[in-house]
């Protein structure tokens, strides 16, 4: 006798893309007959809609997060009141401890032995790091210094360069059938240099857009980084092999942590967003698909093979947009630097599963041997 269950979550799967359509025709209604400001309970409900639909399609279901980031940043676009602040406490101090829960559960899901693979792929791993540090930093510089934008608003574009790559970057290589194990090892190696490189490069590159206080930076982001993977570190080596649940709880609570994030800045941001939101976010994707392009471009130059050249790719194209964020906090211009991580994050995550969609079709035929 078959299980019902896989058929009654097909019908639940397939009902909510039918009401996703018709929220969307709802939607359209609404703005022509009673404006864009009425529209906005029945975009996000279609959004959210929308990606549970797609959880039921395997080929579909790698867009699911950023559908729902998509309605995550309509929530805060239509309804800014709600998550600017709670009885009093302002929901932007919210974003350091998400992202240490964030660095926590990366901590907990790595073990001293992954940094051996450095030894095992050392021209790989060198390039990684030195494309992540040259090739997104300049490129923010350049886009910043042409923008024309406010000082702190372009800063935050030098800003989200300047950070190291981020964890989905792991989840997207895996999707491109690319080297996922030289792709967790650059995502390490970046974010443990962050607390010296993420500095130096804003301070150099950044310096003439905002005030940069190095040590002051240095020290938020070893508190953001540094200690809370040592402590993911520690958990992961004392509790081995007793702890399979929280390897499953802490993807689901880095997304919500990423989803909450960008809430909190979208809000925090939404009136520069309506003034400048056009020009910031064609910026971001040319930063963003810069990223693809040259970090691809370079690791062919240096000979990598394709597996790696797509790794390298998505590394460089994918920033920690949740640390970005966090320093933005920290300088206490969350509404104004901030900005350019809120739609650098979910710009990243469309475009970055398209990319790896694009990749896992398309395999890997050459064989040679990887440095």
């Amino acid at each position: 006798m078959k299980n019902p269950l896989p058929t009654s979550r097909n019908l639940i799967f397939r009902f909510s893309l039918i009401l996703s359509f018709i929220l969307f025709l709802t939607w359209i209604g609404l703005v022509i007959f009673a404006g864009l400001e009425s529209s906005g309970l029945a975009l996000v409900l279609f959004f959210g809609l929308l990606g549970v639909g797609f959880q039921g399609y395997p080929h579909l279901k790698g867009f699911s997060f950023p559908i729902f980031i998509f309605g995550v940043v309509g929530l805060a676009m239509f309804y800014p009141q709600y998550f600017q602040e709670f009885r009093g406490y302002t929901l932007s101090n919210l974003i350091t401890p998400l992202i240490q829960v964030i660095m926590f559960g990366m901590g907990t899901s790595m073990s001293l032995s992954d940094f051996a693979k450095v030894a095992k792929s050392p021209k790989s791993v060198l390039i990684g790091v030195s494309a992540q540090f040259l090739i997104m930093p300049l490129i923010g510089f350049g886009l910043a210094s042409i923008s024309g934008l406010p000082p702190e608003i372009a800063a935050g574009i030098i800003l989200v360069g300047c950070s190291p790559s981020g964890t989905a970057s792991n989840v997207m290589t895996y999707l491109a059938k690319a080297n996922l194990a030289l792709s967790v090892t650059l995502t390490s190696m970046t974010t443990l240099l962050a607390p010296v490189m993420t500095p130096l490069l804003m301070k150099f590159l950044a310096g003439q857009f905002i005030e940069i206080d190095l040590l002051k930076m240095m020290w938020d982001i070893v508190k953001m980084i540094i200690l809370p993977i040592g402590a993911g570190l520690i958990f992961n080596k004392l509790l081995r092999g007793k702890s399979a649940w929280l390897d499953k709880a802490m993807p689901v609570v880095s997304m919500l942590g990423i989803a909450l994030i960008i809430l909190v800045i979208t809000a925090a941001g939404r009136d520069s967003l309506l003034e400048i939101g056009p020009l910031l976010i064609l910026l971001v994707m040319i930063h963003n698909l810069s990223g693809y392009g040259l970090g691809y471009g370079f690791a062919k130059l240096f000979g990598l093979d394709e597996r790696d050249s797509r790794t390298l790719a998505i590394e460089v194209g994918m920033q920690n947009a949740g640390l970005a964020s966090g320093l933005a906090k920290a300088l206490g211009k969350i509404a104004t630097v901030g900005l350019a991580p809120a739609v650098f994050g979910p710009m990243q995550n469309i475009s970055g599963s398209i990319l790896a969609t694009y990749w896992h079709r398309r395999p890997i035929r050459n064989k040679e041997p990887r440095n």
